[in-house]
């Protein structure tokens, strides 16, 4: 009988573009769209500036794009690692059920990847959407092993875990390598996987989606070469078992009709960059207080505030009263309840540093608790947000969120995902690199050569497109 592993091994290597239905194409591209946009705006942030900055000792012949930039260029890992960076610097790109960030673990490294084959070997639209959704499924799957992956995690961060085997599963899709190097290549990936999640809330968790697109990547191109792993890899209790204590592995579909996880699950997409959490939080804050200030001049009344309580699932590591960073901003249920109540709305610019630190938010915060109610399950499946505003007069004001806009229950419209992208992508790109990307992205699986995606990234525009046509 066929291990799982060997099992895994089969589809990863069997799977071919006539597999993907009309559904997981559609959801697929929103995905990468979203997430290059992502990762552009987060090439203005801190963290990645150090790790670019370090990564500049690598320089090598074969050599990939870094996103939104035009003059510097690195190896396909370090390109992988550093646009991973990117797209998880400022907790904005999207999440999973169970919880994972599925698309920057994968898609920096099969772009990266695909700019490394020979002129001659072009990767089409097509090959990188069917290597982008072969390394989101084996995710998925993985993530179904565990019943307790299916709740907001305590120990480590998954993405380090099940994001690390889907780059190396999409990778090894795009080498086009056969069954016992795509075992090899799951092999290798489970000793690069894992990162406790003491470092959430600190410049150290983008690294996670950095690492897990660089090392999946990484053990591709050892597979390739032949190195070997164990071929049970995803069959042991001292394999992937080693990261769940409940991990019950089980065969995937058949190829002869094949279904997509995605099909049957969309991710959440963000509208603000903070933990996914915190996005219940925002809304139900939003409301309420649209309830506080129709009467008083649309400023929040904060004298006349005596608490606010903030009822949420007990999820230690974004249960934060005093963030003093950006990086622990993102990570607090507090924080975003405050700024909402005070602006009406949440932004990139709710977590600039003047914000952060502004006098109405320090005192609004000092008034804020959370509570925890027993029927408030830490899953992303089921929970939900609710806000009370207490007044010194004795009145209350609440609102409630179960759904926020933006959750797979209520998927962003196609022109909010646009608009997301067009803001992110235009602090970096010009216009028409900008509108070439997402011309690209929508159009994918009809684009003969992928490296044009690339060349717009760079920020390459119409004279690279004019050129490209003509070829």
């Amino acid at each position: 009988s066929q291990t799982v592993t060997g099992n895994f091994a089969n589809v990863i290597h069997g799977l071919n573009a006539n597999h993907l239905t009309d559904q997981v194409i559609q959801r697929s591209k929103r995905m990468i769209l979203d997430t290059l946009g992502v990762g552009l705006l987060g090439t203005s942030t801190e963290v990645y500036h150090k790790v670019k900055q370090y990564s500049k000792i690598y320089s090598s012949d074969i050599s990939s794009t870094i996103w939104g930039h035009l003059d510097f260029r690195l190896p396909p890992l370090y390109a992988a690692f550093v646009n991973g960076v990117a797209v998880h610097s400022m907790d904005f790109d999207d999440t999973w059920h169970p919880a994972t960030h599925p698309s920057g673990a994968v898609l920096p490294a099969v772009i990266a990847l695909s700019e490394a084959f020979p002129q001659k070997k072009k990767i089409s639209g097509l090959d990188l959407l069917l290597a982008f959704n072969v390394g989101i499924e084996v995710q998925g799957r993985l993530l179904r092993f565990s019943n307790e992956a299916r709740n907001i995690p305590k120990r480590f961060h998954p993405p380090t875990v099940v994001g690390t085997m889907g780059s190396a599963a999409a990778c090894a899709k795009l080498l086009a390598l056969d069954q016992a190097k795509c075992k090899n290549a799951l092999a290798i990936a489970a000793s690069y996987a894992g990162a406790p999640l003491a470092n959430a809330a600190t410049q150290t968790k983008p690294l996670h989606i950095g690492n897990a697109a660089k090392h999946g990547l990484e053990a591709a191109c050892l597979a390739s070469q032949d190195l070997q792993g164990n071929k049970q890899i995803l069959d042991m209790e001292s394999g992937m078992g080693a990261f769940y204590t409940d991990y019950s592995p089980q065969s995937l579909p058949t190829l002869q009709s094949y279904a997509w996880l995605l099909d049957q699950q969309d991710v959440a997409i963000k509208r603000f960059p903070a933990h996914l959490g915190t996005h219940w939080v925002a809304d139900a804050a939003s409301s309420a207080r649209r309830k506080l200030v129709e009467s008083s001049d649309h400023v929040l009344p904060l004298d006349k505030i005596e608490k606010v309580i903030v009822k949420v699932p007990e999820v230690k590591y974004v249960n934060r009263p005093n963030p003093n960073s950006e990086h622990e901003a993102r990570h607090s249920f507090q924080f975003v309840a405050c700024s909402a109540l005070l602006d009406g709305s949440m932004s990139v610019q709710s977590f600039a540093s003047e914000n952060i630190h502004r006098p109405a938010l320090r005192e609004l915060l000092c008034k804020t608790q959370l509570e925890h109610p027993a029927d408030n399950k830490p899953s992303f499946e089921s929970l939900y947000c609710e806000v009370t505003v207490v007044l010194r007069d004795g009145n209350t004001i609440s609102d409630r969120c179960d759904t926020f806009y933006g959750h797979w229950r209520k998927p962003l419209e196609k022109e909010d995902l646009e608009k997301k992208f067009q803001s992110n992508a235009s602090e970096v790109l010009p216009p028409e690199a900008t509108e070439g990307i997402i011309e690209t992205v929508y159009n994918l699986e009809k684009v003969k050569d992928c490296s044009i995606l690339s060349m717009f990234l760079s920020g390459q525009s119409a004279r690279a497109l004019s050129e490209k046509l003509r070829l």
